[in-house]
């Protein structure tokens, strides 16, 4: 309820009336923070009003003001604060000031209070005066959040997998289903997330029966089942559900995982490389991405610590640097050696680093890579192992798409089994290294299963691993059994091999000729070269893009690569991530292709593409 005058009535038997009127306009510009104040009041000369002002602006600072006060007897004092488009004064005895808080930007507001009406100013009264105000723009209590208020470093991370175009890429495709004819094509055809499944990529059968049993175990007990599933995946759920407890996939687990299922893992790992490996080394989680901000947690103190990190690099390293307050330190990968890594620009960034104040804690290695889909030779990762024993770093071996070589020049191998093959021990090197459900052949992104294994920790920091790993309850069961038939599929003998191995092999090798399409496609588009694709799920062209089409760029205010994503999306529907997004050379400018798309829907990414490309470049010639 708003209203011109206020009667308050005090216990005391005599009414002493005294009536102010008082005239305010209060001009506000936060742009030069000037704050005025006329004063117009008649009162009673036992009465004087003394008018304080403070003003808060969002960036901490404050501007305080006085105007004219009076020692005499009965101090009045007028609070303000700014409230859904009213001002809110009290009257109040002893000390109050007048608080305007958050005024908006540029807004004149005029305040006219008309009568007082009070008794007994002692003892102090808080007496709520309503007022009419008029405004040539509506002022408001600022929100409690706003870009300006919330944590710096959450504005500072960015991740351009899901960004701007990807944005623009939904909105497209909501479009074109109220509209099928709203766009010059009918679908969007997403090549810019490793999201196999939703492009058309089936699961691997075994893998979800043996999810599907685990979930609903009483299947176990009904004589149908043998007829729907495979024997082994019966035998290998009923072997899942004796480890957990309860038998229910909807329980908590211990926060490294379930004891058997990292059993299950650590076994895998040994197989693969041929070397022990400790299930407390585990930690499973929801995805690697969870595992690399635990390390992120773990070794960033303050700015002053920086990781090493590939460029170009996966997005999720520099978000989670920056979120956790570090300092990305880069290493270029050498795109003419086929996204080769030197040691040698390993160590000048390291000195580099050094010189200005930063304390490298860890290096970053992804292998096979992503978005550049190179495969380390052994030799480099010799290097690389031998470069961190000496400097007392931290290797983060991110091996997620261990699964996905596409050439037979090349194999895959984990760092910890290069590392053991040189000698090196538990307390020789400090290694984590991660895996994922979520690629490779199998591509369960949306069950989030993944771990990290991690070698040459002490007990008292393994106990704080534990700890970061406990404020997370647990990773999802159904992840944690994913991540353990990734790394125990089935063997030679069991009923499931065949199918399995036909499954497998079938998704690999199609990406394989997926890879190899889109490569010589890129490579035939003037301006454009593109290095082989030898793994992972990615391809990272470079465009060579015309003056007038940076300048445009400019103009638009954006990367170059980005314009180029953009006028792709709007044209063709393809979804591409610029390479801005990325990071990459200065000067140079590429985006990322997923080869995910089916092989039935490759050609239409071609064709689009190559059109698009010319008439792009005549657009844009010199």
């Amino acid at each position: 309820m708003c209203r011109s005058t206020v009667t308050s009535m005090c216990s005391n038997d005599q009414e002493h009336d005294r009536d102010m009127d008082i005239t305010n306009k209060i001009l506000m510009n936060r742009s030069n923070r000037k704050l005025e104040e006329e004063v117009h009041t008649s009162t009673r000369p036992s009465l004087s009003v003394q008018r304080s002002a403070t003003q808060r602006y969002g960036d901490g600072t404050r501007q305080d003001m006085t105007a004219d006060p009076e020692q005499n007897t009965g101090i009045v004092t007028e609070t303000c604060r700014i409230r859904m488009g009213t001002i809110w004064p009290y009257l109040e005895g002893i000390d109050a000031k007048v608080d305007m808080e958050q005024i908006h930007k540029k807004i004149s507001l005029k305040v006219n209070v008309k009568t007082i009406s009070f008794n007994n100013l002692y003892p102090p009264l808080l007496i709520p005066l309503f007022v009419s105000s008029s405004s040539s723009s509506s002022s408001t209590m600022a929100p409690p959040v706003t870009v300006n208020s919330i944590n710096p470093k959450v504005i500072e991370c960015e991740y351009a997998v899901r960004g701007e175009i990807v944005i623009l890429a939904q909105k497209l495709q909501e479009e074109i289903t109220k509209n099928p004819e709203a766009h010059p094509f009918e679908e969007i055809l997403y090549c810019n997330i490793g999201n196999p499944q939703s492009l058309g990529q089936q699961p691997i059968t075994f893998f979800r029966e043996v999810l599907a049993l685990c979930d609903h175990p009483s299947l176990l007990d009904k004589s149908e089942t043998k007829g729907l599933f495979s024997s082994d995946s019966i035998q290998r759920a009923g072997k899942i559900l004796e480890q957990i407890p309860g038998r229910a996939t909807g329980a908590y687990s211990h926060s490294q995982g379930i004891k058997g299922l990292r059993d299950t893992i650590a076994a895998g790992i040994e197989a693969r490389d041929g070397f022990p490996a400790d299930p407390n080394d585990i930690f499973l989680t929801d995805g690697a991405s969870p595992a690399v901000h635990m390390m992120m947690q773990l070794l960033v103190r303050s700015e002053k610590d920086g990781i090493l990190c590939p460029i170009p690099q996966y997005p999720l390293y520099s978000a989670s640097i920056a979120l956790h307050g570090g300092t990305l330190v880069p290493y270029y990968l050498d795109e003419a050696t086929g996204w080769g890594l030197e040691v040698s620009d390993l160590k000048k960034q390291l000195e580099t680093a050094k010189s200005n104040g930063i304390d490298v804690r860890a290096l970053v290695v992804i292998n096979p890579g992503n978005p550049t889909g190179q495969v380390l030779a052994e030799e480099n990762q010799k290097e690389i192992v031998k470069f961190c024993k000496e400097e007392g770093l931290v290797l983060l071996a991110d091996e997620v798409y261990q699964e996905n070589v596409y050439v037979p020049e090349k194999k895959f191998h984990s760092f910890k089994k290069v590392s053991r093959s040189m000698g090196y021990g538990e307390k020789d090197i400090h290694l984590v290294s991660f895996q994922s459900v979520s690629k490779g052949y199998y591509g369960e992104c949306g069950k989030r299963g993944g771990y990290m294994e991690i070698t040459g920790f002490g007990a008292d920091v393994r106990e704080h691993i534990y700890k970061l790993a406990s404020v997370n309850l647990c990773s999802n069961i159904s992840g944690q059994i994913l991540a353990s038939l990734v790394m125990s599929p089935p063997k030679v003998g069991d009923e499931s091999y065949e199918s399995y191995t036909a499954e497998r092999d079938g998704i690999l090798s199609s990406l394989a000729r997926r890879a190899k399409t889109l490569e010589d496609a890129f490579n035939k588009l003037e301006g454009v070269t593109c290095n082989k694709a030898e793994g992972a799920m990615y391809l990272f062209p470079r465009i060579t893009l015309p003056e007038k089409a940076i300048k445009a760029a400019g103009e638009a205010k954006t990367a170059p690569d980005a314009f180029y994503c953009r006028r792709l999306l709007t044209e063709t529907g393809i979804v591409f991530v610029p390479g801005s997004g990325f990071r990459q050379v200065p000067g140079t400018w590429h985006f990322r292709c997923t080869i995910l798309p089916q092989e039935d829907k490759i050609p239409a990414v071609v064709t689009r593409l190559t059109d698009f490309h010319k008439r792009f470049m005549e657009e844009f010639s010199d």
